[in-house]
């Protein structure tokens, strides 16, 4: 699915093809902290569709509750989140901000993960539950549905 979106402040503009089947809420104490929030939701971008249009992102890299070492990139003026990816050579799921995306009403999540971490009111019941890191094979099946 081709998307756009943008920051806040309209800064940063972008496009990109995405998956609408890998579309996750994530738990993790590190998009709890980042969001300002009690999740993160992220779409998965497909390989390396993303196309900035406008603007200059900044990044800051940290370790994940995964231990990957993990860069998110946002909007230097208004900070807004836009996508979050794993550094280094190790491939890992990108990560685009779903309420950046203009199309943000056409991703409904599918699965939900580190949910170990989860604040216990904030999990929704009627999707799929994994208490860390999802597998291959989680991102398999959910996108396969």
């Amino acid at each position: 699915m081709q998307v756009t979106g943008r920051c806040l402040c309209g800064h940063i503009s972008y496009e990109a093809d995405v998956n609408e089947n890998l579309v996750v809420i994530c738990h993790c104490t590190t998009c709890q902290r980042h969001s300002g929030t009690t999740f993160g939701t992220v779409v998965g971008i497909n390989g390396d569709s993303f196309k900035l249009l406008s603007g200059k992102l900044k990044s800051y890299e940290s370790v994940a509750d995964s231990g990957n070492l993990r860069s998110r990139t946002f909007c230097p003026e208004c900070g807004t989140r836009i996508y979050a990816k794993t550094v280094g050579d190790k491939p890992g799921f990108v990560g685009l901000r779903a309420g950046t995306v203009d199309q943000r009403d056409q991703l409904v999540p599918k699965m939900q993960t580190w949910c170990r971490s989860a604040q216990p009111w904030a999990l929704i019941d009627s999707l799929p539950q994994i208490e860390t890191q999802p597998g291959a094979e989680d991102f398999a099946r959910i996108a396969a549905s």
